[in-house]
């Protein structure tokens, strides 16, 4: 979680009643009301999804973090569950910060960063990883903590985040810290989940990434060993990197003899405007599964308004490419949602074509067969008059899928988010959509490029229309559906 906690003197506003919602989404886990960031302790135990999560219960903005909670048996369908970790020890006198859960024997075990702020304006701080155990998943007794009470001496007390998992017969645990400006991510090991024994640093900045290493996440996929971190002061590099902070994978080799981490570059995860400190599971038939907070520290929160902010992508599959590139692609169980459905073959597109299908809780998929366009797309969350629209964009010149919501509403917007993308092999494109009230997730060519953002038209912007500029492309196969609202029915 970033350091972001708010002084008693800055203003905060409270919110008691129950609000209106203008954006309420309709199936993405979101707060019930007030403030939500990190997902944390995504876990399937006992034949449930759970979901915790950063949250403040009093107030829209950061403040006191406690731990909130949602279940479900399927994906799709999630139920508010009390409060999962309250702060109340002097360890953690300013807040429950993120973490992980594991199954230790039956036992849902939560792994948790205490955080006591000392000096917010010296940046004088305490931050110490801490455990809570339940045996229903709903009521937590913390442990004699904390477990892990200072940093390694190649950190410092900015040490958060406490990622784990089990290899053999040992727990394992990464947490993210920094020194020296420089981002790093740091290793234990313990056979209890009580008395850690350190490693070492498993892996660093080589001056390029960042100088805090925020919500780690090392696991297994395929042949290679991933590691997920969520880097602090990357520098922006042409169209890369452009959000105020990013998420980014390293895929390689974790040597769990000497505890290093040794991998070749590293890639963004998701190109859009607001994905931050994804963490990821396996589930019960060995899928990795990703969720991110689909919002962004310092952007513009219109909800708040409403009395609620922040949420959560819809749930991942990861997979590897050839190449060793994560393919990131919505569950399957995300099906679950469809009702009516419009669906179109064989379509030629020269300009714009209005779609007769409206909605602001739509999934898409349009496959395209390039003929002599240089570049197409489409708009969704259209007024009539298209003052308001988000654009999707495959500029097939310079080879680049553009997320534009320059119109899209309200919030300041911030222009384009831009990314690489080629044509298959077969000269197609493949566009997969997640409309939401106040949300657009976009996953092209299965997986290839992700971008998601917020979004905050009027509830009356509900057009959709494919365009091409200069040319023609076929839509060779084009299904909408309208999808439901798991809140309110």
């Amino acid at each position: 979680m970033t350091n972001k906690q708010l002084s008693e003197k800055d203003s905060i506003q409270k919110i008691e009643q129950s609000p209106p919602y203008t954006h309420l989404l309709a199936y993405h886990i979101m707060p019930e009301k007030n403030w939500m960031n990190d997902p944390n302790g995504l876990i399937y135990w006992k034949g449930e999804y759970h979901v915790f999560f950063q949250h403040d219960p009093y107030y829209v903005t950061p403040h006191l973090m406690h731990w909130g909670h949602v279940k479900s048996k399927d994906l799709v369908q999630w139920e508010y569950q009390p409060v999962a970790l309250t702060p109340t020890k002097e360890y953690e006198k300013s807040g429950c910060w993120s973490g992980s859960a594991v199954d230790d024997n039956g036992m849902l075990t939560l792994i948790y960063t205490g955080h006591k702020m000392i000096d917010q304006e010296k940046d004088i701080l305490e931050q110490v990883q801490c455990i809570a155990t339940s045996s229903d998943g709903i009521h937590f007794i913390k442990h004699p903590n904390p477990v892990i009470a200072e940093p390694p001496k190649e950190g410092s007390y900015h040490f958060r985040d406490p990622k784990v998992w089990k290899h053999e017969d040992h727990w394992y645990m990464v947490v993210g810290t920094t020194k020296e400006q420089t981002g790093k991510v740091v290793l234990y090991k313990s056979k209890d989940l009580r008395d850690w024994e350190y490693v070492g640093v498993m892996a660093e900045s080589d001056g390029t990434i960042g100088y805090m290493w925020e919500c780690p996440d090392l696991f297994k996929l395929g042949d290679k060993h991933v590691l997920v971190i969520s880097p602090q002061g990357i520098e922006a590099d042409g169209m890369r990197y452009q959000n105020h902070h990013q998420s980014v994978y390293l895929v390689g080799d974790l040597d769990y003899k000497t505890g290093k981490f040794a991998y070749n570059g590293f890639e963004e995860i998701d190109y859009g405007f607001d994905f931050y400190a994804p963490q990821t599971f396996e589930d019960g038939n060995g899928r990795r599964i990703l969720i991110g907070w689909m919002d962004m520290w310092e952007a513009d929160m219109p909800t708040q308004k409403d009395g609620w902010s922040g949420a959560m992508t819809v749930p991942r599959e990861l997979n590897f490419s050839s190449d060793h590139k994560i393919l990131m692609t919505p569950v399957e169980e995300l099906q679950l949602l469809r009702g009516e459905k419009w669906e179109e073959c064989n379509l030629n597109v020269s300009r714009k074509e209005i779609l007769p299908i409206k909605g602001n809780s739509l999934e898409v998929i349009a496959e395209f067969k390039v003929k002599d366009a240089e570049s197409f797309g489409t708009m969704v969350h259209c007024a009539d008059d298209e003052s308001e629209k988000t654009v999707i964009k495959v500029d097939l010149k310079e080879e680049y899928l553009i997320f534009d919501r320059s119109n899209s509403g309200e919030g300041k917007g911030d222009g384009i988010r831009c990314t690489r993308l080629q044509r298959n092999e077969d000269g197609t494109i493949k566009l997969h959509l997640f409309i939401d009230r106040s949300s657009l997730e976009v996953f092209a060519n299965d997986g290839e490029a992700v971008m998601s953002g917020r979004v905050y038209p009027k509830p009356s912007s509900t057009g959709i229309s494919l365009f091409t500029e200069n040319g023609e492309v076929n839509v060779q196969t084009l299904k909408v559906w309208k999808l439901k609202d798991i809140w309110s029915e």
